[in-house]
Parts: C-alpha cells; sequence; structure tokens
C-alpha cells in the first residue's frame, strides 16, 4: 500500500482544519508584515499569499455554514437563517 504525499493529504483534510491552518498562517503573514522589515518586492508576494490565504479561510467558513445548514433543516437548507441574521441583539433593540 502506498503511502500519501503531503498534496494528498491537504487536500484530503477537514474544512475546519484546514481552515486552522490557514488562519495560523495568515497571522503569522500579517505579523511579519507589520513589522516593516520585508524588501517591497517580498511585502508584495506575502500580500499575493495573504489573498490566498484569506479566501482559503473564506471558503472553509462558507462549506462550514452549508453544512449546518444542511443539518438544521435537510429538506430545506436555502430556507435557514443567515448566520449574520442569527446575532445577538443589543440591548438597546429589545
Amino acid at each position: 500500500m502506498s503511502r500519501k504525499t503531503a498534496n494528498e493529504a491537504a487536500s484530503s483534510a477537514s474544512p475546519v482544519s484546514d481552515f486552522e491552518q490557514s488562519l495560523d498562517a495568515l497571522e503569522q503573514l500579517v505579523e511579519k508584515m507589520e513589522h516593516g522589515e520585508m524588501s517591497l518586492e517580498d511585502s508584495l508576494a506575502a500580500y499575493e499569499r495573504g489573498v490566498g490565504l484569506y479566501r482559503r479561510c473564506q471558503s472553509a467558513l462558507e462549506q462550514a455554514e452549508l453544512r449546518v445548514r444542511l443539518l438544521s433543516d435537510p429538506q430545506n437548507p436555502a430556507a435557514a437563517e443567515n448566520f449574520a441574521a442569527l446575532s445577538p441583539q443589543s440591548p438597546n433593540d429589545a
């Protein structure tokens, strides 16, 4: 039996695991950029990588939201409320 390559293992990772890894990498990248010791070329490359990581995080969150919608109402997931609509109300709204 052959062992999985790193790419195969990464592609089979759960969206939650992928989100956590991408978020950690993004936080480290932002920290490096905030120190301001990178060249312009390195900063542009880091920014480009950051945008890719952000998109991976956003995609993982969208997948998680879809899973919750499917679990909440498997017959009609589109009828489930958006997460933004479920945010707690402020005391002035009550």
